[in-house]
C-alpha cells in the first residue's frame, strides 16, 4: 500500500525533471571547473546525451541509479506499489541505454556513463577527467 495519496504521488511523479537534474549540473560544473568544453543535449544523437565533448567524440550521459536499473544499492531498490509496471519500466530504460550507445558506437563515438552514485565519491573529479580523456 502506497503511504501517499494518489494527487500527491501524481505530483511528486511530475516534478522528476529529465534535463538539468542536480546530478547533471554537478557533473557539468565539475567538467567547467576542470576546464572542459561541453555542448548540451545534441539532438542529432542518439540518447540526445547530457553533454558532449566534439573534439574527443564523447557522448557523456547522468544516470540516476533507480531510473537506469543501476547495480548499487539505490538502483536495486524498486517501489513496493506497482512493483510490475516499475520493473518493466527499467527493463526498457536499459534496453534503450544499451540501443543507444550501440548507435553511437556505430557513429564512431564514446559513449561514457556517470552514475548518480558515483557524483558522491571525493575522487569523482578524478574519474571523470579520465574519462573525459578517454582513459576512464
Amino acid at each position: 500500500m502506497d503511504k501517499i495519496d494518489k494527487a500527491t504521488r501524481s505530483r511528486v511523479m511530475a516534478s522528476v525533471r529529465s534535463k538539468n537534474t542536480k546530478p547533471e549540473m554537478l557533473v557539468r560544473s565539475t567538467a567547467h571547473k576542470l576546464g572542459y568544453c561541453y555542448r548540451l543535449h545534441r539532438k542529432n544523437l542518439p540518447g540526445k546525451p547530457d553533454m558532449v565533448f566534439p573534439s574527443r567524440r564523447i557522448a557523456l550521459f547522468v544516470h540516476g541509479c533507480f531510473w537506469h536499473g543501476h547495480d548499487c544499492s539505490h538502483g536495486r531498490r524498486l517501489p513496493v506499489t506497482n512493483a510490475d509496471y516499475w520493473r518493466e519500466k527499467i527493463r526498457r530504460n536499459m534496453e534503450r541505454d544499451a540501443r543507444v550507445q550501440a548507435e553511437l558506437i556505430d557513429l564512431g563515438w564514446k559513449p561514457v556513463i556517470v552514475w548518480e552514485c558515483q557524483i558522491k565519491d571525493t575522487e569523482f573529479p578524478q574519474s571523470l577527467a579520465k574519462a573525459i580523456n578517454g582513459y576512464g
